[in-house]
């Protein structure tokens, strides 16, 4: 075991529907999951499959709760003018008492989602990075001008600023060097998803090397890590149900479970726990569990993430 457990950080991501995010958000609280995320998209296919708006469910769930920290897992930052991100991320904050973490991504596996947003999918990088930049300085200057290739600022500036001081933290999801550069300029922590122990190793070394070339202070830095969980009574059947759940959500072919083999948490509590320690032996620090399961059995799933897998990590 990780000898500094203290450092360890637990969360889930929104298992069930969104008309039930109160009773969610008060079960995950409860449960002692010191995180709920919200994902989003707005286009999953064509047709499109169900999703929703990140923000709007952290807002409710924001009511329904006093500890929990909010967790966007991820925002599709290329939607947004860092206006309005900073407005609608500054009154969450504040109206949550200073409990949001803005996770950030630039999303492209539903190419139609941009087409008819009217967004070029190829410039999605650069949209974010402009994004990020202007949020930040919103954030915390009284009055921001900048003039890029997607948005323009001209003294603009919000009022009030975030309740957490300078702002909330930023982690920049992704897989690739361009986020992690991304991570280093413009965020607090790292969020891959889709990561081996290994491939989440060299990402710590390459943003590490990427901060010290750049004379980034990464003390401070969030590690923070997305793992799928499936649980069962065999690896090979929580792969088969996590292929069949992630593969709908990602409209992938049935190789799919290759992927699941190589990526996701699999099978009984112990098994989840022995692969779950290669993450944080590799450096993760902030785990944020997304269930791949049947609907009807996600709360299940959180029970015993929170009853038979943390607790070997916090020590009890």
């Amino acid at each position: 075991m990780l000898d500094l457990i203290d450092e360890l950080h637990f969360g889930v991501s929104m298992a069930l529907p969104a008309d039930r995010t109160v009773e969610q958000a008060r079960l995950v609280e409860e449960l002692g999951f010191e995180f709920l995320g919200a994902g989003e998209h707005f286009m999953r296919g064509r047709p499109p499959g169900a999703t929703h708006a990140a923000l709007p469910l952290l807002a409710v769930a924001a009511g329904a709760t006093e500890r929990i920290r909010l967790l966007t897992s991820v925002a599709l930052a290329p939607f947004y003018h860092p206006l309005m991100l900073a407005r609608m991320t500054a009154t969450l904050d504040i109206a949550s008492g200073g409990r949001l973490t803005l996770g950030v991504g630039v999303g492209g596996e539903f190419p139609m989602e941009y087409e008819n947003a009217g967004i070029e999918i190829g410039r999605r990088g650069q949209r974010t990075n402009e994004c990020l930049e202007g949020l930040r300085r919103l954030w915390t200057e009284d009055s921001v001008t900048m003039s890029g290739r997607h948005y323009t600022l001209d003294r603009a500036a919000i009022n009030p600023k975030p309740a957490q001081d300078p702002h909330p933290p930023v982690w920049v999801a992704g897989r690739r060097a361009a986020a992690m550069r991304r991570a280093v300029r413009y965020g607090d922590g790292w969020l891959p998803y889709f990561y081996s122990p290994d491939r989440y190793r060299e990402s710590v070394a390459q943003i590490t090397a990427i901060a010290d070339a750049e004379q980034r202070d990464m003390s401070n830095f969030q590690w923070a890590f997305f793992p799928y969980i499936s649980l069962g009574q065999s690896e090979e059947q929580a792969a088969r149900t996590a292929a069949e759940s992630l593969g709908n959500q990602y409209l992938y072919g049935g190789e799919f479970i290759n992927i699941v083999r190589r990526y996701c948490l699999l099978g009984t509590p112990r098994t989840c726990i022995e692969r779950l320690q290669e993450y944080i032996d590799a450096g993760a620090r902030y785990i944020v569990f997304s269930i791949a399961a049947p609907r009807a059995d996600r709360r299940r799933h959180l029970e015993v993430i929170a009853k038979d897998i943390v607790p070997y990590f916090r020590g009890h």
